[in-house]
């Protein structure tokens, strides 16, 4: 937690002035299940708001993958049908090659998922370009249950209720639904203002730091 907030306060620290040469991204993953409407839509009418058959249909699942850098508000996504490791490293090596192919290396956020590590670059390169790739990343991990740390989450919950709040019948359908959200949000810049700080944490969250200490 204390090295993630850590990340989160370089702009905002005269001494570490934010590199954009080292950009600081938030990455995570959300399932999507696809859901088609089965019966009828009731429309509007005066008095009354537009109504939805309570029967659907199940048509699969498949995962969002996004990456959010909070400095310049700008937002990657991928939709793909699983989320396995080479999901995983496909997007990360997309995400250099498309956006970040001119930085040192990406901070990366990310939780402990058993994909979400180099190795899983091993899946689709030989072993020096896998290696190569996972010299791109400076990995940053959330706690177990402190996902919440996690700047990828607050955009995922922003997706929910601006493109998500309605079923979905199929991948494409969805694809294009959250691409032209991302698009949307990064013309408008949009970003997180991160508010909870390190002396917050060691206020607030006191009797951990006791515990801590008494083990040790």
């Amino acid at each position: 937690m204390e090295d993630i907030l850590n990340e989160y306060s370089r702009p905002y620290d005269p001494l570490r002035p934010y590199d954009p040469l080292r950009p600081l991204i938030c990455f995570d993953e959300r399932p999507c299940f696809l859901i088609e409407e089965v019966g009828g839509i009731i429309p509007m009418s005066p008095g009354k708001v537009k109504r939805l058959n309570y029967e659907y249909k199940k048509n699969g699942s498949c995962c969002v993958l996004l990456a959010f850098d909070l400095h310049t508000g700008f937002r990657y996504v991928e939709i793909r049908k699983q989320r396995t490791a080479v999901d995983y490293a496909e997007f990360m090596k997309n995400l250099i090659e498309k956006h970040y192919s001119h930085v040192e290396y990406l901070r990366l956020v990310q939780d402990n998922l058993n994909t979400h590590n180099p190795g899983s670059f091993y899946h689709i390169l030989p072993a020096d370009q896998a290696f190569e790739l996972a010299q791109w990343f400076e990995p940053h991990y959330t706690p177990k249950k402190g996902s919440w740390l996690n700047m990828a989450e607050i955009e995922f919950s922003a997706l929910s209720k601006q493109c998500l709040d309605r079923r979905i019948p199929d991948f494409l359908s969805l694809e294009k639904e959250v691409l032209a959200w991302a698009y949307k949000r990064n013309l408008q810049h949009k970003t997180v203002d991160w508010k909870f700080t390190q002396k917050d944490a060691r206020n607030k969250l006191q009797r951990h730091y006791s515990l801590v200490q008494k083990f040790n």
